[in-house]
């Protein structure tokens, strides 16, 4: 058998499937049957800034005010209770063994800071920071949004000792430069790249809408193509998410030279069972070259190794056959 472990986050994990924050992860139930269909490690469902600040509001405020909006507050944050989210933690830290990262989704480097301290004496093995700030304020320049993002970070290590990954979109102008930048900052690993909430446009209802939930395995490029022009010069671990959807495409990143992969539309599809396929076809695809573990070909298709790194590179499409027939 191939040895799958690899190391991420500081992290050993038996193999690099690593699912991904969402709603396979919201319970103690489905975190067993994930780490009994294979997974290396697995990322709570987020909770959000919001959530937090919302409820430390709706502490501070006067008991004794019932306005439409107090009594709102009260009834979000009681169906959002932080305490179940640190409870979520304690629970599936004592019922599985593979890594539990717990996860916060964050814009801002406000109050809500003080509750990574809580998570880690819950027992989480890791924090990810799933940071987006939406550069659509045309007065805000791509530094500032940059800023935000160095600045949450440093928030965030001064209150917690576990190790610390950030989600991110790939919304920067100078992208290779900022996830650079933001590795020699002491964070353990970058995720590349967030999937956002994609419109759309009913045209019958005329109203916004959401598309394509779920990733399509067309998608891996993206990941790709920066994790292989980047794992070679950032100073921390990088995993890579969205459009990998077995084990193939696991293969590919590792090649690319990710230390892991985050999963999550292909279980939406198919169950966590499918996290059984994806490692017996990366098994497969490694006795057939005879790579005996993970070491053996992770980055071996990176920036710096491949002989024409301009491949990486490329942002057109070349004409192959230009004395072709029309």
């Amino acid at each position: 058998m191939a040895d799958l472990t690899t190391r991420y986050m500081g992290l050993t994990l038996r193999n690099p499937i690593i699912v991904g924050s969402s709603g396979l992860t919201d319970s103690v139930k489905k975190i067993k049957q994930l780490e009994n269909a294979g997974a290396g490690a697995v990322v709570l469902k987020s909770i959000f800034e919001e959530q937090i600040m919302m409820e430390a509001r709706a502490m501070q405020s006067d008991s004794t005010t019932h306005t439409e909006a107090a009594d709102y507050i009260n009834q979000y944050t009681r169906s959002h209770n932080l305490d179940q989210y640190l409870g979520l933690i304690k629970e599936a830290r004592d019922s599985v063994e593979i890594p539990v990262i717990a996860s916060i989704n964050c814009n801002s480097n406000d109050q809500w800071t003080d509750f990574a301290e809580r998570i880690e004496k819950a027992g989480a093995d890791g924090l990810e920071l799933n940071l987006f700030v939406m550069p659509g304020d045309p007065r805000k320049t791509g530094e500032e949004i940059e800023s935000t993002h160095f600045a949450i970070v440093k928030a965030i290590q001064e209150k917690i000792k576990i190790p610390l990954a950030v989600k991110i979109g790939f919304y920067f102008s100078g992208l290779a430069n900022f996830v650079f930048n933001l590795s020699v900052r002491g964070v353990k690993a970058i995720v590349l790249f967030n999937r956002f909430y994609r419109p759309d446009i009913d045209l019958e209802k005329e109203s916004i809408v959401s598309r394509d939930v779920f990733s399509d395995p067309a998608e891996i490029s993206l990941p790709l193509r920066w994790v292989g022009m980047l794992s070679d010069e950032v100073k921390c671990d990088l995993a890579a998410t969205t459009g990998v959807h077995d084990g193939h495409g696991v293969a590919k990143c590792l090649l690319a030279g990710a230390r892991a992969v985050h999963i999550a539309s292909c279980l939406y599809k198919h169950g966590p069972e499918h996290i059984t396929s994806m490692i017996k076809q990366l098994e497969q695809w490694m006795l057939s070259r005879n790579y005996g573990q993970i070491t053996d070909f992770m980055g071996k298709l990176s920036y710096r190794t491949i002989k024409d790194p301009v491949l990486y590179e490329r942002a057109q499409f070349m004409k192959y056959f230009s004395n072709a027939k029309t």
